[in-house]
């Protein structure tokens, strides 16, 4: 293989990224973000490469969750905290369930483009090209709105350093102390779901005060005060990518310095096109969503571009097929894995696969399809004898009607009501708790199977 370059890229074919028409303005943009300092450290990127190994080993479960897009005009320090602590919510649900650390993972500070199915879209007669995220474009409908700027990019990234800064300050400055776990519900979360976590936070508080009272001092211990939350997307926009490439002075490897973890999507995963070349190449760990078209021999082709030395964490496959095409698709890969003895972290993404149209126009996500398909998923892996490491949800701690379904019975005469998505609809705080509660089910049944195994 062709020693790596970090505009080894540009030689590739690229797909679902914009021609900017200002070569002059885009070039200042690079230079000017190369200069920036990288939004994250390579110290930090091997630490969750670590913690994804154990993931895909059954030691740990991979809790991964946020905005389908990152929209410039939504930013705000409350929807970060409300996302952030729904997944403090989550993970804590997961932990009690599985017995096991939860690594917690972001789409956040980073997930500014989209991939679109088709390059332009018509309205009332009028055709432009499509929106392709606020680090690209603009929603309005106009010509001017729609045309690439590339200053867009010095947008995001700032918008992106203010995220992990606030983000960073909520993982250790008290605010994620797990003797906090009372704090951390919502007012809006419904009534079955606020029980059941108030009566577990309940246990978890009585454990602590066991802790107390016999003398282990739970206040003092520091990994019951902090959590490690990283940050991931697609890497779609790869000029910025580019930009914010760095060399790591202790191991001379690249890192990509936009994110802890980045991922190539379902519709840039040519094993020769540019988003693999370029992910190939950086020591941050990567994740490849798998959908129905994937076959086992691109899979494979993929495998050995991405993580060539094997390594445990270094590879995250996130299936994405669709409430009911599980069972036909996704045991084909594993075995794929198992053939070529590779080192993966399976993870489930319930949502890219289940979105329809509903009668009232908007776009949507039934939330029993979600559901579905994370059972499906487990019941594979369950069957195959593997792990399932898992889940990746688009997700808002926002009060939003984007998803049907759930105990709250969002209907798509609700949708109207509390839309905010620019792309693609996202699971409310409750359905997303919810979620988590069903997750830690499979879990808690997967792990009395394997005891129960060998007592037998």
């Amino acid at each position: 293989m062709t020693e790596w370059q970090k505009s080894g890229w540009r030689a590739k074919p690229r797909v679902q990224m914009p021609d900017y028409q200002d070569a002059e303005k885009l070039e200042a943009v690079e230079a000017q973000l190369s200069k920036y300092p990288p939004l994250v450290f390579a110290g930090e990127a091997r630490k969750l490469k670590r913690e994804l190994g154990a993931a895909g080993r059954g030691e740990a479960f991979l809790l991964q969750g946020g905005d389908c897009a990152e929209a410039f005009d939504q930013f705000s320090a409350n929807a970060i905290r409300d996302t952030f602590k729904v997944m403090l919510q989550m993970a804590m649900v997961l932990t009690f369930g599985a017995k096991v650390p939860v690594v917690k993972v972001g789409r956040m500070a980073g997930q500014f483009a989209k991939p679109r199915s088709a390059p332009t879209e018509v309205v009332d007669g009028v055709e432009l090209p499509s929106y392709r995220g606020d680090i690209i474009n603009e929603l309005a409908f106009t010509p001017e709105a729609r045309i690439p700027d590339p200053a867009k990019m010095l947008q995001a990234y700032t918008q992106a350093a203010a995220t992990l800064n606030l983000l960073r300050a909520f993982s250790t400055g008290g605010y994620a102390d797990v003797h906090q776990v009372h704090a951390w519900t919502l007012g809006f979360t419904d009534r079955e779901e606020s029980e059941k976590y108030r009566d577990m936070a309940n246990r978890i508080s009585d454990t602590l005060d066991f802790m107390k009272a016999a003398g282990l001092d739970s206040d003092r211990e520091p990994s019951l005060q902090t959590v490690d939350f990283y940050t991931s997307h697609e890497s779609l926009l790869l000029e910025y990518e580019e930009a914010l490439t760095r060399q790591d002075s202790t191991s001379g490897k690249w890192l990509a310095g936009s994110g802890h973890m980045i991922w190539i999507g379902d519709r840039t995963r040519q094993p020769d096109g540019a988003h693999v070349e370029f992910a190939r190449g950086v020591l941050n760990p990567v994740g490849l969503k798998c959908g129905p078209t994937t076959t086992a021999e691109d899979l494979k082709v993929l495998m050995s571009k991405l993580n060539p030395d094997n390594e445990a964490g270094k590879l995250t496959l996130i299936a994405r097929f669709g409430a009911g095409k599980v069972g036909e698709h996704l045991p084909r890969l594993v075995k794929a894995v198992a053939e070529e003895g590779a080192n993966v972290t399976w993870v489930c993404d319930p949502m890219h696969g289940n979105t329809i149209k509903s009668s009232t126009g908007y776009k949507t996500r039934p939330f029993e399809s979600v559901l579905r398909e994370v059972k499906d998923f487990f019941a594979v892996h369950n069957a195959e004898g593997t792990v399932p490491g898992g889940v990746h949800f688009e997700m808002t701690g926002q009060d939003v009607t984007e998803c049907t379904g759930g105990v709250r019975a969002v209907s798509e005469e609700d949708l109207s009501d509390r839309y905010h998505t620019a792309c693609d609809p996202r699971l409310n705080a409750s359905q997303s708790l919810e979620l988590a509660f069903l997750v830690a089910e499979e879990l808690t049944a997967r792990r009395e199977a394997e005891a129960a195994a060998k007592a037998g």
